[in-house]
């Protein structure tokens, strides 16, 4: 590292790229911190279209071939936010070049590049961190704070959904995320994932297994053109087989005796980013719904029966978590706050030698997760994790 600079190199530029290199923009114009983060460059496929990102989100430069930013001396962060089909090769060697890494979830596209990744990330002297954004939103961390603090005595109960609808069309095209040897998975992994890394997160137990079931409820989709980019418009060029899951439903066992209900589909019409969580405890009970993200749902059962109830808990106070950086009490913040809150804790971790989470080890327990889910889909019986 350079005096009091993070020099941040970036594979992928869509829209993962887009959301991280607005929270390496904004990080150090709200948190004040031992390192500032230089963009220093961006890596891509295709020339004009990566120059052009680099331009709109702020990179000093771009290029062609990841493998340069991982051979330059003035970069030390690669972050990877390309498919999970390339998040192994990248994050190996730039841990073998000494560079630190922040990886987007899930950290790969099987357990055994999961497990090569975490092998690497422990044995290496630079840090290591997997992108789970949801970790970094106020409520949730305060969510993790109440339930931690023993405000719900021991945890009976947990059920966590994540609904999306961007796919429910039989016409939408067959882009890379519906592509097993892409993604790896398809709604398991690109959301599923996010539920199984925030109830694990929340609760500070492990799933310890599963009983699963997933659905492909379109089986093939037009081939996308040149002309579409991302998830946009189609020129179809004829038909592909949709490799992944649409949806996939599981009950679980957790570690420490709770019980859970997880939910993760593409196929939910009428929701956009519907993702929820809900903890019962002995004590009382929490909910957190992405969609109402300034919220957090609490009900004490150790209140006297007439004031017992649901209250709703506005997170925007300086003493909730990462606010006090923010804005007066009860103005809210976003989506993309998350992502910054994410850089705001890499940077101090790297400064300051402190703990990354979730680790690469941290994502490796998501992903055995999201095996055993597979298997136990499979073979249609309970499946220890």
């Amino acid at each position: 590292m350079s005096a009091q600079e993070l020099r941040i190199g970036m594979v992928g530029y869509a829209f993962m790229g887009a959301a991280h290199s607005q929270a390496w923009r904004t990080v150090n114009r709200v948190f004040d911190l031992p390192l500032r983060a230089r963009m220093v460059a961006v890596a891509g496929q295709h020339a004009d279209r990566v120059s052009a990102a680099a331009h709109q989100l702020g990179w000093e430069e771009s290029t062609t071939d990841w493998r340069t930013l991982v051979d330059r001396p003035d970069i030390d962060v690669i972050d990877i936010c390309t498919p999970g089909d390339s998040h192994a090769e990248i994050a190996l060697a730039a841990l073998a070049a000494g560079k630190h890494v922040l990886c987007e979830k899930p950290l790969a596209n099987s357990l055994d590049e999961a497990r090569a990744m975490a092998s690497a990330a422990a044995a290496a002297d630079a840090r290591s961190m997997c992108g789970y954004n949801y970790r970094r939103v106020p409520a949730a961390a305060l969510m993790r704070e109440y339930v931690t603090s023993g405000r719900l005595g021991a945890i009976r109960h947990v059920r966590a959904v994540y609904l999306q609808d961007w796919i429910v069309d039989p016409a939408f095209p067959l882009v890379w995320r519906l592509r097993k040897e892409r993604s790896g998975s398809g709604a398991l992994g690109d959301i599923g994932s996010h539920i199984v890394d925030l109830t694990q997160y929340v609760t500070g137990q492990s799933i310890a297994s599963v009983s699963a079931l997933t659905e492909t409820f379109v089986r093939s989709r037009p081939l996308p053109g040149e002309a579409a980019a991302g998830l946009g418009g189609v020129a179809a060029t004829g038909f592909g087989e949709v490799t992944v899951d649409d949806a996939a439903l599981f009950l679980a066992r957790f570690g420490g005796g709770a019980v859970g209900t997880f939910e993760a589909t593409r196929f939910a019409t009428g929701r956009k980013n519907g993702l929820r969580i809900e903890i019962n405890g002995e004590h009382g009970s929490l909910a957190f719904d992405l969609e109402r993200l300034n919220e957090l749902e609490y009900y004490d059962a150790r209140l006297p029966g007439p004031e017992q109830g649901f209250r709703r808990i506005l997170v925007t106070e300086p003493g909730h978590p990462y606010l006090s950086a923010w804005w007066p009490p009860g103005h809210v913040i976003g989506w993309e706050h998350s992502f910054t809150h994410q850089a705001r804790d890499f940077i101090d971790a790297v400064a300051t030698g402190g703990e990354l989470r979730p680790s690469f080890a941290d994502a490796l327990g998501v992903q055995l997760v999201l095996d055993a889910v597979e298997r136990s889909a499979s073979a249609g019986a309970w499946t220890t994790v």
